[in-house]
């Protein structure tokens, strides 16, 4: 039996997932693909830290990038280093020297994965990235193959284990934001720098993918609308459940008269809905298309081996492609012209919570606001929260995207009208 070699970027957790899950499963794996794969070589920064390690004594541990890709018995480069521009240089250089590329770096693939699936397509080499979005959900490959006679209406879900896991925590233990956070980081589920989870831009970037496989549009970061979970209160939480509803961190992309739209932000979504039961650091993504309504995919969105199983299924997805002579085809050939969709056309009910002088007038001041933008309220509750402050929560009627910015530049220039939080409501959505 034939021998299909392998280098490794990177040997962390994800990297030690793959070689794992290749020893463990090869013989499944050579009877899959007819070829025994082989973890031929790794790049890391400390080669000396991995000597002793007895799961690498076959693999040829080195710091230089250049010894993998002037090897000419490396097949394929697995890059599971993270970073950008350092990943984004080796894997161009992998792609350029003939060698097919399977990487789970969202980062990398969100905002250079087209330049990059444009060299592998120059050079007839594969670039494959299903562990990039949800860990070992096979969304990817999902919506590349078992949509592809389909229309993709919308992809929502929850894309983020680490802001999902805080939201649990403040719900059903009523930590608070920070304490949810602290707990989240001691048991592994979120970084010591947290930035890119709990202020949104870790699920804006899978959202990117997702979007880019679906609708065969090509989104930048910037046109992404974005906000994060660090607003987010335990008083938000329990007048959230009080209407019905759970708080999650959801990525949506929508195409609404054939253009997109893609946000992430905290919604208000069904205690009844699937999506409200997912919790912990699970993560699941929801598909609206034409033939098959809503279909949803749920599994764990991080971790050593749901990572890099998705790894491996690449590797022997590219292997198979190897025999068929098939390579350099793309993960995916839908294109279409990037049009974003302007304010005034997307539409949702929103939750609204606002801080003002217990005074009939500053209500009235409130309720006239609301007019001049014609924002029609469907639901109103008004709370003493201290001696001479109120806490007002509404619920709009279906308003677009435009009138509630307007509404917010109102608002802001009201000195005893403070609005705190603002989401949308999932179940509204029009």
């Amino acid at each position: 039996m034939s021998q299909l070699k392998i280098a490794l970027l990177g040997l962390g957790t994800v990297g030690s997932g793959v070689v794992s899950i290749i020893n463990q499963h090869q013989d499944k794996i050579k009877q899959m693909t007819g070829q025994e794969i082989v973890i031929k070589s790794a790049l890391v920064k400390t080669p000396d830290k991995y000597k002793e390690e007895p799961a690498f004594n076959t693999i040829e541990i080195t710091n230089d990038i250049s010894t993998i890709l002037s090897d000419p018995e490396v097949t394929i480069v697995v890059e599971v280093m993270g970073t950008i521009d350092a990943a984004k240089d080796y894997i161009s250089r992998a792609l350029t020297a003939g060698k097919h590329v399977v990487t789970a770096n969202k980062d990398l693939m969100a905002v250079h994965g087209g330049q990059l699936e444009e060299i592998a397509k120059e050079h007839t080499v594969d670039l494959y990235y299903e562990a990039s979005v949800a860990g070992g959900i096979p969304i990817l490959r999902t919506i590349v193959n078992s949509f592809s006679s389909d229309m993709i209406q919308s992809v929502k879900g929850i894309v983020n284990g680490t802001t999902n896991y805080i939201l649990t925590k403040m719900t059903e233990d009523n930590l608070s934001y920070q304490e949810a956070l602290i707990q989240a980081q001691e048991k592994g589920f979120a970084e010591s720098d947290p930035t890119s989870d709990v202020d949104g831009w870790d699920a804006a970037r899978k959202m990117i993918i997702l979007a880019r496989l679906a609708f065969g549009m090509n989104i930048s970061l910037e046109e992404v609308s974005v906000q994060g979970i660090r607003g987010i209160d335990v008083n938000d939480i329990v007048r959230a459940k009080d209407l019905g509803y759970k708080i999650k961190l959801l990525g949506q992309a929508r195409l609404i008269d054939e253009k997109a739209f893609l946000e992430v932000g905290p919604v208000l979504v069904p205690e009844t809905h699937l999506l409200a039961s997912v919790s912990n650091e699970n993560n699941a993504v929801l598909i609206n298309s034409a033939a098959l309504g809503e279909t949803m995919f749920y599994g764990p969105g991080a971790g050593s081996l749901p990572t890099a199983n998705s790894i491996v299924s690449d590797i022997i997805a590219v292997s198979k492609n190897i025999a068929n002579n098939s390579c350099g085809k793309g993960f995916n050939s839908y294109h279409q012209p990037s049009i974003l969709a302007e304010d005034a056309i997307i539409y949702a009910n929103y939750y609204l919570s606002l801080h003002l002088e217990n005074r009939p007038d500053r209500l009235s001041a409130l309720e006239q606001i609301m007019a001049e933008q014609e924002i029609a309220i469907e639901k109103a509750d008004q709370q003493l929260v201290e001696n001479d402050i109120s806490q007002v929560v509404i619920v709009t009627q279906p308003v677009n995207k435009a009138q509630i910015k307007d509404l917010k530049a109102q608002l802001e220039k009201e000195v005893d009208i403070e609005l705190k939080t603002m989401y949308q409501i999932m179940d509204k959505e029009v």
